[in-house]
């Protein structure tokens, strides 16, 4: 029940930033997916539709509203200009950060009720969580296995 309160209080948080600025959320987290790849603000289409575990439609749909926008731009490949990559433009980028700011304010707020060590400890208790739920023993994986 604590870690669905703090997730609804991020949730929340994240909605308040995104209508400030004017952002849906297919959107940021379009742009998020792109600023946060090893090679920030570049990617394919497909790429970008497996990050997002949308359908290249889907993604096609979305990277034409932002495109409409002005926050990213298509260009042919480098290496083969049959291929088509997305780059976020300047104005991406700093609308971006904006709702970064944002939601970074709300993490701030909730960490600010922390000491130091208690948040060292926390990142340390979580990052041992995510391992198991991310990892091949995750219960819900094996879960899976075990039904097939």
């Amino acid at each position: 029940m604590r870690i669905s309160n703090l997730h609804r209080f991020l949730r929340e948080a994240k909605q308040a930033a995104l209508v400030e600025i004017g952002l849906q959320d297919f959107e940021y987290d379009t742009l998020h997916a792109l600023m946060i790849r090893d090679t920030p603000g570049h990617a394919s289409p497909g790429a970008l539709a497996q990050d997002l575990s949308v359908s290249n439609a889907g993604m096609t749909g979305r990277l034409d509203g932002l495109e409409k926008q002005g926050w990213i731009k298509r260009m042919p490949g480098a290496d083969d200009r049959r291929r088509v990559d997305v780059e976020v433009t300047r104005a991406g980028a700093a609308v971006w950060r904006r709702a970064m700011e944002l939601r970074g304010t709300a993490e701030d707020e909730l960490a600010a009720a922390l000491t130091r060590g208690e948040l060292t400890t926390l990142n340390r208790l979580l990052r041992k969580l995510n391992v198991l739920v991310e990892g091949d023993q995750s219960p819900l994986k094996r879960s899976a296995i075990e039904a097939t």
